[in-house]
C-alpha cells in the first residue's frame, strides 16, 4: 500500500526514529574516521546535533509543520557540533524550509526539501569539497527529483531515494584517495544514511520510538557490560529524579509565546510540569535528572527565589542542592558584574584543552575559555553563550581546531548586539600566535587581518596514537603505534613517543624557522619533557625552544614551529 502524504505526528516520529538509530551506530560511524587516532567523533558529533532537535521535536504534542520544522531547524542549529553536525543542521535547516508552510508532505514537496536540504548545506561550507556528506546528500537530491517526477508514492520514493544515497556513499572513496586507502566510506556520509535509514523504517512500521528517549548514551565503561549496580537497581523505576523548584523574579518581558517555550523546555529535559506566569513572577515546577538546566534556563528570565530541590532517589541530596544554590548565585553574580562594568571595545572568546593551555589563553587576556578540542567539540550554542557572556562590542572567537570553525561562524550568525569576528585557527598554537598579535589601537578589521596573517606562519604538530591497523599516505599503521599528525597529514609513525616527535618537528623545520614550541600533555612527565627540549636545542641549535605544561588529554605533545 502507498503512502501519498506524510503528515505532522508521522515526521515527527520518522526523525525522531532517525535520532534513535544514530545513536545506537554512533561508536561505528566513529570507527569510520580516517584517522585512527582515540578521539574520532563524527559519529558523536552528529548524534549530539540531531539529539538537541530531537528534545525539542520530543516536547512537542500535537504539532503542525511549522512548529515541528522550527523544533527540528532551531534545535539542530543550536546544539551543532563539529563539521559534520554543522553540516547536518544545515540540512535539517534546508529541508523544514519548504515543509514548513504546509499540512502534509507530498512528493513534490518532499522533491523541494531534498534539493534545499543539499543547496543549503553547500552554501554553508566555504569550499565544498567532493567526496564527503555533501556529494550524498546532492546525489540525493537529483534522485528524489527524477523519482518524484514518476511517483507519487512517498515510501517507494525513499526507497529509491537511500538505495541511491548507498550508491554514492560507495563512490566517496574513488572521489577521496584518503578514503580509499584507509578502506572506509566517509563517515559524515554514512551518518546521514543511517539517519534517514531509520526514519524509513519508521514510515514502514519496522521502527518505533515508544519508549525513546532523546538522549546520548555513553559508551559503557570497559568490563561493565550487563553489569547494574544496586543503587541502579533500586531506582530504575524512576525516569527523573530530581523534583526542582524556584520561582523566577522576571526582569524581562514574558509574554504568552515565551511561557510556550519555557515549558517545552522544561518539557525536553523532565516531567510533572508547572509553569506558570503570574504579573512579574513565574513558578516553575519539574523532575529532571538535571536541575542545573532548569535553574540556568530560570535565570535567563530574571533572579531566582524559594529554590528547592528533593532527591526522589534520596541519594546526594545536599551536595546537589548547594551545587544548584552555587550555580545560580554564580551565574546571578557574574550577570550583575557584567552589568555593572562598562562595555568594553574588544574581547575574546578561545576553545582549548588541557589546563596549562586554557592559563596560557587567560593569561594573554582571553575573557571565555570554552573545555573543548578534538576530544569533544563545542556545540554552536555553548560557542554562542561564550560570546554573550563577553561584555564588549566585538568579539574574536578562536576555535583553535578545524572541526569547530564552522559552529564558530554558526555562532556568529546567531549573535545579536554585538559584532563577532571568527579567526579560523585550526590549532592551538595558532590561536596563541593570533592572541599575541592583536594590538591595542589598531581597528578589528586591521587586527583581523594581521592575525589571520601572523597565523599562517605557525606549522602545526600534534603527536597521539593509534585505535586500529590502517594505511595513511603510504605509511602503514598498528594500532597502538605512535603517530605524528601535522596540518595537511600524517608526518611521522613510530613505537615512540620522543622518537616520532623528533620525526614530526624534523618535518615541520625548515630554514626559515625560529621558534619552537611544545606542549606536553596530561600523560607526559615533566622530566620527559624537558630531555626532549634539551634534545630539541642540540639539534636545533639556531631556534629558540619553549617548553610549556598544556595538560591536554589523548595528545602527548601538541607542538608548533614559527
Amino acid at each position: 500500500m502507498g503512502v501519498n502524504t506524510i503528515d505532522a505526528n508521522m515526521l515527527k516520529n520518522m526523525f525522531l526514529a532517525g535520532a534513535k538509530r544514530i545513536e545506537a551506530k554512533k561508536e561505528w560511524i566513529n570507527e569510520l574516521n580516517v584517522f585512527p587516532v582515540p578521539d574520532g567523533d563524527t559519529g558523536t558529533n552528529m548524534t549530539m546535533t540531531i539529539m538537541s532537535a530531537a528534545r525539542e521535536v520530543s516536547a512537542l504534542t500535537n504539532p503542525d509543520m511549522e512548529s515541528l520544522s522550527k523544533a527540528i531547524s532551531q534545535g539542530a542549529l543550536r546544539g551543532a557540533r563539529g563539521n559534520s553536525g554543522v553540516i547536518l543542521s544545515q540540512l535539517f535547516r534546508g529541508f523544514t524550509r519548504p515543509i514548513k508552510d504546509e499540512k502534509v508532505i507530498d512528493s513534490v514537496i518532499a522533491a523541494e526539501a531534498f534539493k534545499k536540504a543539499s543547496e543549503t548545506a553547500y552554501k554553508a561550507v566555504m569550499k565544498p569539497k567532493e567526496g564527503t556528506i555533501l556529494t550524498v546528500a546532492r546525489g540525493m537530491a537529483e534522485k528524489a527529483a527524477d523519482v518524484f517526477d514518476t511517483t507519487d508514492d512517498l515510501a517507494e520514493g525513499l526507497r529509491q531515494i537511500i538505495e541511491y544515497g548507498d550508491y554514492m556513499l560507495s563512490l566517496t572513496p574513488e572521489m577521496l584517495p584518503v578514503l580509499k586507502q584507509a578502506g572506509v566510506v566517509d563517515s559524515g556520509g554514512q551518518g546521514l544514511m543511517t539517519v534517514l535509514k531509520g526514519a524509513y523504517d519508521c514510515l514502514m512500521g519496522i521502527e518505533t520510538v515508544d519508549g525513546f528517549v532523546a538522549e546520548v548514551k555513553p559508551t559503557a565503561p570497559a568490563g561493565n557490560a550487563g553489569k547494574m549496580g544496586l543503587d541502579e537497581i533500586e531506582t530504575a523505576n524512576i525516569r527523573f529524579g530530581y523534583c526542582t523548584e524556584f520561582i523566577v523574579m522576571l526582569e524581562k518581558p514574558f509574554d504568552e509565546k515565551d511561557e510556550e517555550e519555557f515549558k517545552a523546555f522544561l518539557s525536553s529535559i523532565g516531567d510533572s510540569i508547572v509553569c506558570v506566569a503570574d504579573s512579574d513572577i513565574v513558578k516553575v515546577h519539574v523532575h529532571t535528572n538535571d536541575p542545573g538546566l532548569a535553574i540556568q534556563k530560570g535565570l535567563s528570565y530574571g533572579s531566582l527565589t524559594s529554590m528547592k530541590i528533593d532527591n526522589m532517589r534520596e541519594e546526594h541530596h545536599e551536595r546537589l542542592f548547594k551545587d544548584a544554590q552555587k550555580l545560580a548565585s554564580a551565574q546571578a553574580q557574574t550577570q550583575r558584574a557584567a552589568e555593572a562594568e562598562p562595555e568594553k571595545e574588544i574581547g575574546f572568546v578561545a576553545v582549548s584543552m588541557g589546563d596549562g593551555m586554557k592559563k596560557i589563553f587567560s593569561e594573554l587576556g582571553v575573557d571565555e575559555i570554552i573545555e573543548g578540542g578534538q576530544t569533544m567539540n563545542p556545540s554552536t550554542a555553548d560557542i554562542l553563550d561564550a560570546v554573550e557572556r563577553v561584555n564588549a562590542k566585538t568579539v574574536f572567537v578562536l576555535p583553535n581546531n578545524k572541526n569547530i570553525i564552522l559552529a564558530a561562524q554558526q555562532a556568529r550568525e546567531l549573535v545579536e548586539g554585538k559584532k563577532v569576528i571568527v579567526i579560523p585557527s585550526k590549532t592551538v598554537p595558532q590561536g596563541i600566535t593570533a592572541v599575541i598579535n592583536y594590538i591595542n589601537g589598531s581597528s578589528a578589521e586591521e587586527n583581523e587581518a594581521a592575525m589571520n596573517e601572523e597565523m599562517q606562519r605557525v606549522k602545526s604538530g600534534q603527536i597521539t596514537y593509534a585505535v586500529r591497523d590502517t594505511v595513511i599516505d603510504d605509511k602503514t599503521i598498528k594500532e597502538g603505534d605512535i603517530m605524528g599528525l601535522g596540518d595537511d597529514g600524517l608526518l611521522a609513525v613510530g613505537e615512540n613517543i620522543e622518537d616520532t616527535t623528533l620525526e614530526t618537528i624534523a618535518a615541520l623545520v625548515d630554514e626559515d624557522s625560529e621558534i619552537i614550541s611544545l606542549y606536553y600533555g596530561e600523560d607526559v612527565s615533566e622530566e620527559d619533557a624537558e630531555n626532549l627540549t634539551e634534545k630539541l636545542e642540540e639539534k636545533y641549535p639556531d631556534c629558540e625552544v619553549e617548553l610549556n605544561q598544556g595538560g591536554q588529554p589523548i595528545y602527548y605533545y601538541v607542538v608548533s614551529v614559527e
